[in-house]
């Protein structure tokens, strides 16, 4: 166990007394090849044991596997059927226990696992083929040509439109000799033809809540130049995204059903951004170098380019700060301190060193003995800070956080005595004023009776809110009920007479309305209604039906005025489907001899 590590013995291999990172395990002898995309921490079994999850890429072409590790050993490991992209843990249930759920992008694939055992393979949708491509296989099905002309072709296709657009068989096909293209085209015309894109880049969002356990979707950038948002649940499509280029680092944040921001490096040296109902993407900054890596801290986005620079943007795509590295970026991974209330971002240099940022501040930095290419902080078995290192040469290191660690205003190139002198100085705190006292003091002695009369006036606010809604339902006092129809009503004129006009709409896609009516409820002695029952014809979908009729206030006082009251029911029912109260306006304008003004 890694909370075990704490209590041995580890004079011989930690770091020295002024570094707040404890030595947990080394094994330069591991034997991993992977990249920071490819490392997860998650309790994959439910039991609050988090595991290291690694798709480790094996020899770059064989022997691909999912490692997990448990403590300092493997517990199981299991073979891939493709180079790993990236690996990302997710909830995608509410079942208890809540167990994660692992995905995998591999190739045009999303290989979930679920208990560590396979679970579902998500297939990205196919892409349009090239109409000229499509034809010449079908006729070297049909054996109508040769493979001379088909080579020809494809050569003059490949011309055309560039290799990136045919599909692989294609791609394949011109890299063969000429005996090979024989025993290829024979193989492979029988299957249809396919064009598959690829996944470069993975991530996560939450759905709905921000819970640590809460439904997560997945985030995928793909080779054919698009971002899919998928449903955990269903795996379809929620949104798409197009980008200029094509994307190869992202950052995710917020929640898909609320707000979200997808950041996204591309190919063209550019940072795109994605908000939610926003379908054009707009290039937020140009970068001088390619980028090599991309994280989100709040508002700042942090990009590190192939010129051993760090660059630090606002989400308006302001230059904030630019910090020079001694050497290149190798790895980036977010340092979130939940106890200590900050966030650092540690960056690994090919110098063989871990820096340790506050913004620009350099507060803490140590040395591993080989080149780190991949990170991850996190929880690890039962300790809450752990960071997990793999090097080049396929070590891996793993460093707990001390819990007495510090970094406010901590830089490795100073010496203590400037902390001292800073913790030691005074803030200039107000006195507390006499009045504080007296109602602090009041609190303190009354706070269980403040409490309860608080609870009490809750209960009576939400028992008076849940009679008033009850009322409103059973009452139909509500221009919007569970029927497909809405009701809209305006009152034109200054009066005595006015017009009363009724709008209805059936909002259902395909149900039609009938046997339907509408009639008045007023007072007779202050208005005279024209037309008191209308009779409503059958409403079809999305159309909308208007309604008017007269009213003339009987009324000699002026600015006399009342509520008449708009009944909209089904002739069969007893119950009206809507109801909507009017107040109608004052009539400023009196009878001259009895006559009454037209409207």
């Amino acid at each position: 166990m890694i909370g075990q590590s704490r209590n041995s013995d580890t004079s011989d291999v930690a770091e020295p007394m002024t570094s707040p990172w404890l030595k947990a395990h080394d094994d330069p002898s591991a034997g991993l090849y992977t990249f920071t995309q490819c490392l997860s921490l998650a309790d994959i079994h439910g039991d609050g044991d988090h595991k290291l999850v690694i798709a480790d890429l094996g020899s770059g072409s064989v022997n691909m596997k999912l490692k997990v590790y448990k403590g300092t050993s493997m517990s199981s490991e299991s073979t891939l059927v493709d180079i790993p992209t990236a690996v990302a843990t997710f909830h995608m249930d509410t079942l208890e226990p809540r167990v994660p759920a692992i995905g995998i992008a591999s190739g045009s694939h999303i290989y979930i696992y679920k208990n560590l055992r396979p679970y579902f393979k998500f297939t990205l949708p196919s892409l349009p083929i090239n109409q000229t491509e499509r034809d010449i296989w079908n006729q070297v099905k049909d054996e109508k040509i040769d493979i001379a002309t088909l080579k020809e072709v494809l050569e003059a296709v490949r011309s055309e439109i560039g290799e990136s657009n045919m599909t692989t068989r294609s791609k394949k096909f011109l890299t063969l000799d000429v005996d090979e293209m024989i025993s290829f085209a024979n193989i492979h015309k029988v299957a249809p033809l396919k064009k598959q894109t690829v996944i470069t880049c993975l991530g996560t969002m939450k759905k709905s809540m921000a819970d640590d356990d809460s439904i997560s979707c997945l985030v995928l950038g793909t080779e054919s130049q698009h971002v899919y948002v998928l449903d955990p649940q269903a795996f379809t499509i929620l949104a798409t995204v197009s980008l200029p280029s094509i994307p190869v680092f992202m950052s995710v944040q917020g929640l898909f059903d609320v707000e979200y921001q997808i950041t996204v490096t591309c190919r063209d040296g550019r940072i795109y951004v994605s908000k939610r109902g926003t379908k054009d993407v707009r290039p937020l900054v140009e970068l001088l170098y390619q980028p090599v890596c991309i994280e989100t801290i709040g508002k700042q986005i942090i990009v590190g380019c192939s010129d051993m620079t760090l660059h630090c943007y606002t989400s308006k795509g302001k230059i904030v700060w630019r910090q020079k590295m001694p050497a290149i970026i190798t790895a980036v991974t977010v340092i979130n301190l939940h106890q200590l209330g900050t966030t650092l971002l540690a960056v690994a240099t090919g110098d063989g060193k871990v820096a340790f940022f506050s913004d620009k501040l350099k507060v803490d930095q140590f040395e591993v003995e080989d080149v780190v290419m991949a990170m991850k902080f996190g929880r690890y078995g039962r300790e809450e800070s752990t960071l997990i290192m793999v090097t080049s040469g396929g070590g891996l290191s793993i460093r707990i956080l001390k819990r007495t660690a510090r970094f406010e205003g901590r830089d490795p190139t100073h010496s203590t005595t400037s902390l001292k002198s800073t913790a030691s100085a005074k803030l200039n705190v107000p006195k507390k004023t006499k009045l504080f006292v007296d109602q602090t003091m009041r609190e303190r002695e009354n706070s269980a009776v403040m409490h309860r009369v608080y609870q009490q006036d809750l209960y009576k606010l939400r028992l008076n809110t849940a009679r008033r809604f009850v009322e409103a339902i059973e009452s139909n006092q509500s221009p919007v009920s569970s029927s497909p129809i809405k009701l809209s009503v305006k009152v034109q004129g200054l009066g005595p007479l006015f017009c009363v006009k009724v709008e209805l709409q059936n909002t259902s896609d395909k149900k039609t309305s009938s046997n339907l009516a509408i009639t008045f409820i007023c007072d007779s002695k202050t208005y005279s209604i024209e037309n008191n029952f209308i009779q409503v014809p059958m409403m079809v979908p999305g159309s909308q039906y208007v309604f008017r009729t007269r009213v003339t206030c009987l009324t000699d006082q002026q600015n006399a005025s009342n509520s008449i009251k708009v009944l909209v029911f089904e002739l069969s029912q007893l119950n009206p489907l809507l109801t909507a109260i009017v107040s109608m306006p004052l009539c400023e304008l009196p009878t001259a001899n009895g006559t009454v003004l037209e409207v």
